[in-house]
């Protein structure tokens, strides 16, 4: 297992599309795992394959909170069965680091993936696992949280983070 090099926004793989994934091979449980470590590392509670510049429809899923013993969930092409309900809450990304936005989402999702195995998995997600669901799959369609502000909180978010960055090559 390793720790991979997480991207930043404005990365243009960030917006690119995942592709399929044909068959859950080492190649794609290597890949999981090392995305597994490197949430951990981050720390964070998803992570999908485009933030490591791997455009395949793999994600890593943990909610448990600290206290809680790891739930790892590795997720090959999920997806989003139905969706119920609506929340707003504060949301971040490990792509877009020191920036956090409410975003709406549903906060109960059914979902359906591959696992590490092949086999195929239903899931009835809620709460922080449903919105980790959604936030980690739209990443494999090139979308990202901040693509839910509206356009005024879009643009002060680009002078904001335009300020982020600035200061972090201040601090190299």
């Amino acid at each position: 297992m390793a720790i991979r090099k997480i991207l930043h926004y404005p990365d243009p793989v960030l917006r690119q599309k995942s592709e399929t994934v044909d068959e859950v091979d080492d190649e794609i449980r290597t890949l999981a795992d090392d995305m597994a470590e490197t949430m951990y590392a981050a720390p964070g509670v998803g992570l999908a394959a485009p933030q490591v510049g791997v455009l395949k429809r793999v994600i890593v899923l943990d909610c448990a909170g600290d206290d809680d013993q790891r739930r790892l969930i590795c997720a090959v092409n999920p997806e989003i069965l139905s969706l119920e309900g609506e929340i707003c809450e504060e949301e971040g990304c490990l792509s877009v680091p020191s920036y956090y936005a409410k975003v709406t989402r549903s906060p109960r999702a059914r979902v359906r993936y591959l696992d590490l195995d092949g086999q195929q998995v239903e899931l009835d997600a809620e709460g922080l696992l449903a919105v980790a669901f959604q936030h980690e799959i739209e990443h494999l369609d090139g979308v990202l949280f901040i693509d839910h502000l509206s356009p005024l909180k879009k643009s002060l978010f680009k002078k904001k983070y335009k300020k982020i960055l600035e200061q972090k090559q201040e601090e190299l």
